[in-house]
């Protein structure tokens, strides 16, 4: 089974492990290729400060990192230079010329980050348990399916906006909500939200991650996005890709036979598999 991961994270942002250590890892676990996605820089441009972004300084040194393990790694491992970057309405977006300009092999857009009703700066949907307790009690009065709203409204601002090839971890949302604490993933106003983003998503042109990393952190049962999702999709027939969300070496190919038995319980009977910038996603059939 042909198997890569396009959704990595090094030492550069918040992950563990510098990118000779994940190149080696993918070629010894067998991967067909491995693509690098730091969280872009974010505080230059937005004014937030985190210690999970790539740091506006690092920018170009990730850059020539990747591409100077593309050249070590030629015939043996493909390597691919990505970003993961944020959609955060009105400051930051995939489709910002100054992350097109970048001449990356693709772009993952992803939403962590959500708006208080009442204003103030965004804060993230998947932050520590606690921290999000204390946010969804702060900014929206312990309603946690005005949370789930909130963050829904963002993807589609996203999707509208458009700039990324990839879409990543769709409901993410889903992180913090295990036992359904917040929101009932099953109830009439959560199915109706992702009944919404599914046709939004599958027209969007770009590739739909399934996601295995909240699996490999012991946070969900299973991957993103979830079983009656990708069941939607399909309906739609938008395409997918497998990826571990890798913050660690070990975690590449983590739980990908789940995710594959998820795709064949959604009707998904093949994957998509990047072949480089400007090339066609090559179709591989599921086998587990």
């Amino acid at each position: 089974m042909q198997a890569s991961c396009l959704h990595t994270h090094t030492d550069f942002c918040d992950g563990k492990g510098d990118v000779e250590s994940f190149c080696q890892a993918a070629y010894e676990k067998g991967l067909s290729a491995l693509g690098f996605s730091a969280h872009a820089p974010l505080t230059k441009k937005t004014g937030l400060k985190t210690d999970w972004h790539l740091a506006d300084e690092k920018l170009d040194e990730y850059i020539d990192a990747v591409k100077a393990a593309r050249s070590r790694w030629t015939g043996k491992l493909p390597v691919y230079l990505g970003l993961e970057v944020d959609y955060i309405k009105g400051l930051t977006s995939p489709a910002d010329k100054d992350f097109q300009s970048l001449g990356l092999d693709y772009i993952i857009g992803s939403v962590h980050y959500i708006f208080p009703p009442k204003g103030g700066e965004p804060f993230t949907v998947d932050a520590p348990a606690e921290e999000f307790e204390r946010d969804v009690q702060r900014h929206f009065s312990g309603n946690g399916e005005a949370v789930a709203d909130a963050y829904w409204d963002a993807v589609e601002g996203m999707i509208s906006a458009g700039g990324f090839d990839i879409l990543g971890h769709l409901d993410l949302i889903r992180k913090n909500n295990p036992h359904n604490e917040y929101f009932a993933t099953q109830g009439s106003r959560y199915r109706s939200r992702i009944r919404q983003i599914a046709p939004l998503a599958a027209g969007s042109g770009a590739v739909i991650e399934v996601n295995t990393g909240g699996l490999i952190r012991g946070k969900t049962a299973d991957p993103y996005p979830s079983l009656e999702l990708l069941r939607l999709l399909r309906e739609r027939q938008a395409p997918v890709t497998i990826t571990a969300d890798a913050h660690e070496p070990s975690h590449l190919g983590g739980h990908y036979d789940l995710a594959r038995e998820t795709l064949l319980q959604a009707g998904y009977t093949e994957t998509v598999e990047f072949e480089g910038k400007g090339q066609n996603w090559k179709i591989v059939a599921i086998r587990y």
